[in-house]
């Protein structure tokens, strides 16, 4: 095992970049933003930020990251996606958007701003398999759902009886936003999630309680 942190990438093409890359820092982790398909190349992960889930497919498209994107997840790089993140890493979104794609990864089937609009956003305590420590403090913004997830992925946390946090392998997602509470629990799981499948660096003390 080699002492070098993970290096995760955060997809900058929309969304809480900065937040991510903070809260990524703190749970002991290397940072870079993600733009085009030769920075993907160098990154052994990447979060996909929340943000409006049709601009995002439509921008990595423009890009040229939608298919190298694909192709990584499906070759087992470790992806975690929040809020829009979480749509674009669904298998199947129950009303996409004309033309609207997605990265895969995850056996499950989507819904779009299930929770409501802007003015209905909320924050929720919400309990997360993995997660120690007690609730994660969930900020659900035009946040959507999972209606329903496939017999390889596991459901992690629900919320009001709909499902808000799944995992599927080393594809890991959120209804949340948990890089806005400065809570970096959910980013410590990823990143340990990012160890476990790269075999990158040691786990440091302040990321072990997680």
């Amino acid at each position: 095992m080699t002492d070098a942190a993970p290096l995760i990438g955060v997809l900058a093409l929309q969304g809480d970049v900065r937040e991510h890359l903070a809260a990524l820092t703190a749970a002991g982790a290397r940072t870079t933003t993600v733009r085009r398909p030769g920075e993907l190349a160098e990154v052994d992960a990447l979060v996909v930020p929340g943000g409006e889930s049709t601009t995002i497919s439509k921008l990595a498209a423009l890009f040229g990251l939608l298919e190298p994107v694909r192709a990584r997840v499906q070759d087992g790089m470790p992806v975690y996606g929040t809020c829009a993140g979480l749509i674009m890493l669904a298998e199947k979104i129950l009303d996409p958007r004309s033309g609207q794609e997605t990265f895969g990864g995850i056996d499950m089937i989507v819904r779009r701003n299930a929770f409501g609009r802007q003015n209905e956003s909320f924050e929720a305590a919400v309990d997360v398999t993995g997660v120690e420590g007690g609730p994660v403090d969930g900020v659900f913004i035009r946040a959507p759902w999972v209606e329903s997830a496939g017999a390889d992925a596991e459901v992690l946390a629900e919320h009001e009886g709909h499902i808000v946090a799944v995992r599927q392998g080393a594809a890991l997602a959120t209804s949340f936003h948990p890089e806005l509470t400065g809570d970096h629990r959910m980013h410590a799981l990823f990143v340990r999630m990012v160890r476990e499948r790269t075999g990158a660096g040691r786990v440091p003390e302040r990321a072990r309680a997680v």
